[in-house]
């Protein structure tokens, strides 16, 4: 009987201390989190990415160098923001490719894009000097802007789950607010459509 009390003392000690240290770790990655949205998402802001209501905003690191923030466009431009999955893939070299070939017409209709993915900047510069990209794209790689904006989902890739970003564009106009989302992305015409919808917004 004492031998049992004692196993059972050890066990609720080793059980407390596990506890314990759950609780400190929470309380480490709760900070780290405080500090991202004070540092990336604008105003320490939680903040869900919604037609007709302003973009969450950020500021995140460009892979040509410094950083970017959202507040930077607002009375200038309209901003087409897109995220995608990981750089130098086929879906998101092709989509990618399709903004660079289009920037020209986005550019005379006053609006910029910027892409976003959790890569890092280095492997931005790579991707955006292998083809040619003429736009920034941005390093999210805690992915808490994917977050905001609802796109850091969870997939199945051949009957393995994980975390990551669904392709996803949204329009933002010059007073900030989102005007156009299009989520879970099909990259063939796409391009061509996000240029038409600037198109309608600018008449």
């Amino acid at each position: 009987m004492r031998q049992f009390f004692r196993v059972w003392h050890l066990s609720i000690s080793l059980l407390l201390a596990g506890s314990l240290s759950g609780c400190q770790t929470g309380e480490s990655v709760k900070e780290k989190i405080g500090t991202n949205q004070n540092n990336r998402i604008e105003g320490g802001k939680i903040m869900v990415a919604e037609v007709g209501k302003q973009a969450p905003a950020f500021i995140l690191p460009a892979g040509e160098g410094g950083k970017i923030s959202l507040a930077d466009y607002v009375g200038k431009n309209v901003v087409v923001l897109y995220f995608y999955p990981k750089d130098m893939t086929p879906g998101c070299t092709t989509e990618a490719c399709n903004f660079r070939d289009e920037s020209s017409a986005i550019k005379k209709l006053g609006a910029v894009v910027l892409g976003v993915s959790p890569d890092s900047p280095k492997s931005h510069v790579r991707f955006a000097e292998q083809q040619r990209l003429n736009f920034p794209l941005l390093a999210d790689e805690d992915h808490a802007v994917c977050e905001q904006y609802g796109v850091w989902t969870e997939k199945t890739m051949a009957g393995h789950k994980y975390m990551g970003v669904e392709r996803s564009t949204f329009l933002i106009d010059k007073a900030g607010k989102i005007t156009r989302e299009w989520r879970k992305v099909k990259v063939d015409g796409h391009v061509q459509e996000v240029v038409a919808a600037i198109r309608k917004l600018k008449d």
